[in-house]
């Protein structure tokens, strides 16, 4: 018997939800990523365009997929023009639907953005959140040709789209933040080991106790302005020998003696 995944429609939605969710793949771009969710609106839900906008570090909406020139243009200049229905829901965290752009209302909210949305051939368009609880992180432009509501079954499955890929996105960046900081906790614990070491050469050489050897190390780096783990590794790989004893001191270092004071 055939099973329900092996029909056209359905199995097109599991392959499109499976296809957002997977962000784990090697080599995952995020740009590709957000073109296939556009892609997948038109072909899933049925609309005529999307557009995906993300926000950038500084929370400014950026363009970031499109599943035509045209849909790609008319974000573009939603963004530049800094008014239109995904800035709105970006904000709010809500959807925003407009079934027909040629409505006053929608005129009055966005003039600029309906003028051009209908010389480019779009006569209604939904606004969804990319949202995960309280972070909001874009919003998802659908267009549509012909004015009218979209139906709620639609309205429910697009909204699905943009949650897991919101998902997939977040735990991409949250895989990524996680490797920074475990190569920046190798990189301080490899730091550390160096920094042991110099603090053992200087405690030896000077005759100095461990403690007062690093304080030592943190003061010539800081009057040097030189990194404390730069000058570590200087020492333990002998390419300097600086002189670290206390002031008054009587200790004579090796390079002292190599180079004693001129009469």
């Amino acid at each position: 018997m055939e099973s329900a995944l092996s029909r056209g429609p359905e199995r097109q939605l599991a392959e499109a939800f499976i296809g957002l969710a997977d962000t784990l793949v090697t080599g995952f771009d995020i740009i590709d990523f957000m073109h296939t969710l556009a892609e997948q609106c038109v072909s899933v839900i049925g609309v005529d365009a999307a557009g995906v906008l993300v926000a950038d570090p500084a929370g400014r909406l950026q363009l970031m997929g499109a599943s035509s020139e045209q849909s790609r243009v008319l974000e573009l200049f939603q963004l530049q023009s800094d008014e239109g229905p995904c800035l709105g829901c970006f904000d709010s965290g809500l959807a925003v639907h407009c079934a027909d752009l040629a409505a006053a209302d929608a005129a009055r909210a966005w003039p600029r953005f309906t003028q051009r949305a209908r010389l480019v051939g779009y006569r209604a368009v939904s606004a969804l959140p990319m949202r995960l609880r309280g972070q909001i992180i874009g919003a998802m432009n659908l267009f549509r040709a012909a004015p009218g509501e979209l139906d709620a079954g639609t309205a429910t499955l697009a909204q699905a789209l943009a949650d897991i890929a919101t998902i997939g996105l977040l735990q991409e960046r949250a895989i990524r933040q996680a490797q920074v900081l475990t190569e920046q906790l190798q990189h301080a614990l490899n730091s550390r080991v160096i920094i042991e070491q110099a603090k053992g050469i200087v405690s030896e050489r000077h005759a100095l106790p461990m403690d007062q050897a690093f304080t030592a190390l943190r003061q010539h780096a800081r009057s040097h302005n030189q990194n404390l783990t730069e000058l570590a590794h200087a020492i333990v790989t002998r390419a300097i020998e600086p002189d670290l004893r206390p002031p008054g001191s009587g200790d004579t270092s090796a390079a002292d003696r190599r180079h004693p004071p001129q009469q």
